[in-house]
């Protein structure tokens, strides 16, 4: 039971350790090519910081993720159900590892927009569109996570 309740909380911490850092690497990345695009395009900030932002949705997957797999971890204790540990464990790996990857490419394509943002082209939409892609495999995990 002991076993089973130390991983059950470290599942947790999982999720959101992961979670956080993929979406601070996802807009930092994001944020550093905006900060280079201001330089050729002032007037498209506002266009460079929706892109800088969106990889930072993984991170609050992964708050909301922690609090519903909380629950179900004191459930546990309350229970003293050892396999919930476990669970609850795998699934934050699981969906923490998602969201981290995610946010992290996400980070990337929204890089990648800015930059031909700053050159010049009309590529917002597109790249929102492009952006959307990897988020929706953090939806998946989030979701995953729902329904334990």
């Amino acid at each position: 039971m002991v076993l089973a309740t130390i991983l059950g909380y470290l599942g947790l911490g999982l999720v959101l350790a992961l979670a956080g850092i993929g979406s601070s690497i996802g807009t930092s990345t994001a944020g550093n090519a905006a900060e280079g695009g201001l330089k050729k395009r002032p007037e498209a900030s506002g266009n460079f910081m929706v892109l800088s932002a969106l990889p930072a949705t993984q991170g609050i997957y992964g708050f909301v993720a922690f609090f519903m797999l909380l629950s179900k971890m004191q459930e546990a204790v309350t229970t003293q159900n050892p396999t919930q540990g476990f669970i609850i464990f795998g699934v934050g790996l699981s969906v923490g590892l998602a969201c981290m990857i995610s946010a992290i490419r996400q980070g990337q394509v929204c890089a990648n927009g800015i930059v031909g943002i700053s050159q010049g082209h009309d590529v917002f939409t597109n790249t929102l569109i492009y952006a959307a892609l990897p988020e929706f495999y953090a939806i998946l995990g989030l979701v995953g996570a729902l329904m334990v």
